[in-house]
């Protein structure tokens, strides 16, 4: 399901499209989704896909359309320091930038059916730790998986404050997705056809808000032919952060400090965003379809021809400038620097240090 949204060239075109489409509406979610290249969950051979608005399926390893995602995140309303359940938590991507907001002291759970795509997601989580260069503009809250059937989950497991289906419910399932939550929690999951969105309001108390249409393919339900008993799921237990990484936490926060300090009193401004220099190309919108057939999501852009005609010089225009400003810029690109880990770099500290630090990354 997807294509409601353009195409894009690279994770940050990808984004800008799902903002112009308001499916990306808030800063934290936009950040999240910026930090994390989608190509990066992507098999070598399926790359260039990476950056549509569609669904991926190859075996058991599933990706949602960017815009589901977007919609998922947006509807979860995450904040620092709250606890989170990913239900069928697939390739890991939704709960890495779920960790990216949540911070280091909140909680970060998967549950996934196949043992397979629990390694593909841990090797994927292992390269944006060591690799990823935004990987130091956050502090991280590192997903745990556990392989087993959702459905499964031990009955005397702790309540979350955000849960996350992503495959269909079944009515007969709703209220077992619903005792997972927190009274003030949130559930987010395809209900009927419909990405649904639970709050839970008291003990007993609940607010349903239907999102968008989607169509997901539904819960395996749990097997006990051979055994003819259930195998319960255990959640990962919620510990308590050594002191180690109390101090880690601590000592990367003053350093974030000290290096915005020192920024706002270089130019008066906060930390930015590195400069991007690729241009999107940027075409007026008259009309947007997105027409719902056979369960696929199919977008269409509607125009007048003489509201083409008019415009065609002022495209051309348009086309020209941006590609003088393209030229103009790749003169001046730089990488981006990572004033977090050149600073840690240049402490009076042993190098074990400094490499602790850093969380052992590569880069």
């Amino acid at each position: 399901m997807g294509g409601a949204v353009s195409a894009g060239e690279d994770n940050d075109e990808l984004i800008d499209n799902l903002k112009e489409a308001q499916y990306i509406r808030t800063e934290l979610v936009e950040q999240a989704f910026r930090a994390i290249d989608r190509a990066d969950y992507y098999l070598e051979e399926f790359k260039d896909n990476a950056y549509k608005d569609l669904a991926w399926k190859h075996g058991n390893i599933h990706l949602s359309a960017p815009c589901i995602y977007s919609e998922v995140m947006e509807a979860l309303d995450l904040q620092p320091g709250l606890s989170f359940l990913n239900l069928g938590s697939g390739t890991g991507y939704l709960s890495s930038m779920v960790g990216l907001i949540l911070g280091p002291f909140g909680v970060n759970h998967g549950v996934e059916l196949h043992s397979d795509v629990i390694e593909y997601a841990k090797q994927k989580l292992d390269f944006f730790i060591k690799t990823s260069d935004s990987f130091d503009k956050f502090e991280f809250c590192e997903p745990s998986f556990v392989t087993g059937n959702c459905l499964e989950i031990s009955p005397d497991c702790t309540q979350y404050d955000r849960v996350y289906c992503g495959a269909g419910v079944q009515k007969e399932h709703e209220d077992y997705m619903k005792n997972l939550l927190k009274v003030g929690g949130i559930l987010v999951m395809p209900l009927e056809e419909k990405l649904t969105k639970i709050t839970r309001t008291g003990p007993a108390a609940w607010e349903t808000k239907k999102i968008l249409a989607v169509s997901f393919a539904p819960l395996i339900q749990p097997n006990h032919a051979d055994s003819g008993k259930s195998r319960l799921v255990h959640l990962p237990p919620v510990a308590v952060r050594s002191l180690q990484d109390l101090a880690r936490i601590a000592i990367r926060g003053t350093i974030k400090k000290i290096i915005h300090q020192e920024t706002l009193s270089k130019t008066g401004n906060g930390l930015k965003n590195p400069p991007r220099f690729k241009r999107r190309r940027l075409r007026r919108r008259r009309m947007e379809t997105i027409v719902f057939l056979d369960k696929e999501v199919f977008a269409s852009r509607i125009s007048s021809p003489s509201d083409d005609n008019n415009n065609n010089s002022e495209d051309l225009e348009d086309e020209r400038r941006e590609e003088e400003e393209a030229r103009a810029s790749e003169l001046k690109a730089d990488p981006p620097v990572n004033f977090l880990r050149e600073k840690v770099l240049s402490l009076p500290l042993p190098d074990p240090l400094k490499y602790y630090l850093l969380y052992y990354r590569e880069k």
